[in-house]
């Protein structure tokens, strides 16, 4: 029976906040959990390959990891490899593609140059990778074939996991002398100039569809690329993946043509929706008739590594004294949080909410009472309900004198999907106004909300891509430079 090697390591290294990620930030399983989690199993039984698990280790979107837990993930992987070398007949993996490793740089690029060296040139390595990570030529001809999503926000993620599984399936079955083709545009975005739904992308996911029909590609695709630490893969990109040997010099004519077709379209990138300052947001909230209306706290976006501590946008609904009902989802604060745990509901006490790290997460005094107590819980993905993973806890307060609740929590974790408040107890659409630490605002809320805004505030997370103070990105490089 044939064998295939298969893991999932996931990170977006925020750099701009001040924690790293340790061991304990991973939902890290192995053997049959792993098999579970990264839901390909079935690909591989049909095809009557047998899995060789290694390591399934994801953190999401955090801060940089430190070199000895990267370490640790990555030696899970190698020694995985080096104990069943002689029976490995192609290696499927999940890696997202924007980890940053302290005094290391891309840990994905480490991995899988790590894994090439020990199996050789020509074993079958299949990569799914998630458009918001970053390529380099090296790291992209390591791989047999590599695609990312085509959609943001991520709706395709499972189809494309699954793709690339049976992709390793069929090429260990009918070995092709192939590698994938990279072509690195000089152009930087951040996700929320990127949505997919949306022009210029909606055109390039459908020239890639088109580029596929032909016999002679079995994949193509666009990745977006990282902004969120100074890197010298930082970037757009794409990658064509000829079907044979006998395609590869066809799939460099492709790659070029893709390149000019996506470059030329540069200047037409763009915010997805409506868009406003912090104050303006605000006013077109409270100002909304009908509800519910949400609020996407964009330089606080946990779902590209920010920390979701930041109570600016509190601050603003407390000084506005509007009677609009206004849930924010949610708050981390993990002392805060502890001590309204201990607390019985109804209890009223009061808080300095905020861990007052800076200007944007400064201290507010509240009297409060305790509505109700839930958990902190990642999805197993878009368009999914299941659990991944409980990070923490949650405490529901009321303010006081005012028409606030507030959702605080001791991880920071966005609220993109109905499990999340469910878990915290707690039902956004009962609100007028509901504030969530997003850049472009996700599809469960989306199909919800009678109308919503991205408030462009400062943080960690910051929206305006030629503004941000690169140092180590290739130049020129659109918008920073503009060519």
């Amino acid at each position: 029976m044939m064998k295939v090697l298969i893991g999932q390591f996931i990170n977006e290294a925020n750099a701009n906040i001040p924690v790293k990620d340790e061991i304990t930030t991973f939902d890290i399983a192995f053997g049959d959990e792993l098999i579970e989690k990264m839901q390909v199993g079935d690909i591989f039984e049909q095809a009557g390959i047998e899995i060789i698990p290694s390591v399934y280790a994801v953190s999401g979107a955090s801060g940089v990891i430190k070199r000895h837990t990267f370490d640790y993930i990555e030696a899970c992987f190698l020694n995985a490899v080096r104990e069943h070398l002689h029976e490995i007949d192609g290696i499927y993996l999940m890696l997202h593609g924007a980890s940053e490793v302290d005094g290391l740089g891309s840990g994905d690029h480490h991995i899988l140059k790590a894994i090439r060296d020990l199996v050789g040139p020509y074993i079958p390595i299949t990569v799914a990778c998630d458009p918001h990570g970053n390529l380099c030529q090296d790291y992209v001809e390591a791989t047999t074939a590599i695609r990312s999503y085509r959609q943001s926000p991520h709706t395709d993620s499972r189809d494309t996991w699954r793709k690339m599984a049976q992709m390793v399936c069929d090429l260990v079955k009918d070995r092709q002398n192939i590698h994938s083709v990279y072509r690195k545009l000089p152009m930087i975005l951040g996700g929320e100039q990127s949505v997919s739904a949306d022009e210029p992308v909606r055109s390039i996911n459908q020239y890639l569809d088109e580029l596929e029909q032909d016999p002679r590609i079995l994949s193509c695709s666009w990745h977006v690329g990282y902004i969120r630490h100074d890197t010298d893969v930082a970037g757009c990109g794409i990658v064509v993946v000829p079907a044979t040997e006998a395609d590869q010099a066809y799939a460099e004519e492709v790659a070029d043509k893709l390149a000019d077709y996506v470059w030329n379209k540069r200047h037409e990138f763009h915010y997805t929706g409506t868009t406003a300052k912090p104050e303006d947001a605000l006013a077109m909230a409270l100002g909304f008739e009908g509800k519910p209306f949400v609020i996407t706290d964009s330089g606080d976006n946990t779902t590209s590594g920010a920390t979701g501590w930041n109570t600016f946008i509190l601050r603003q609904a407390l000084a506005a004294k509007s009677d609009k009902r206004i849930l924010f989802a949610s708050i981390c604060d993990p002392k805060t949080c502890d001590l309204l745990d201990g607390l019985d509901l109804g209890t009223k006490t009061e808080i300095e909410l905020g861990v007052g790290h800076d200007a944007m997460s400064e201290k507010v005094k509240l009297e409060v009472t305790v509505l109700s107590k839930g958990q902190v819980v990642r999805p197993i993905g878009i368009g999914t309900e299941g659990i991944a993973k409980t990070f923490g806890k949650c405490v529901v307060v009321h303010v006081e004198g005012t028409a606030i609740d507030v959702i605080v929590a001791n991880h920071r974790q966005s609220y993109a999907h109905a499990i999340q408040f469910e878990s915290a107890s707690v039902n956004w659409m009962d609100y007028d106004v509901t504030v969530v630490k997003q850049g472009y605002i996700f599809p469960y809320l989306k199909e919800n909300a009678a109308g919503y805004v991205m408030s462009l505030t400062d943080g960690a997370t910051p929206q305006d891509t030629a503004s941000i103070p690169f140092k180590r990105i290739m130049r020129p490089m659109f918008p920073v430079d503009q060519i």
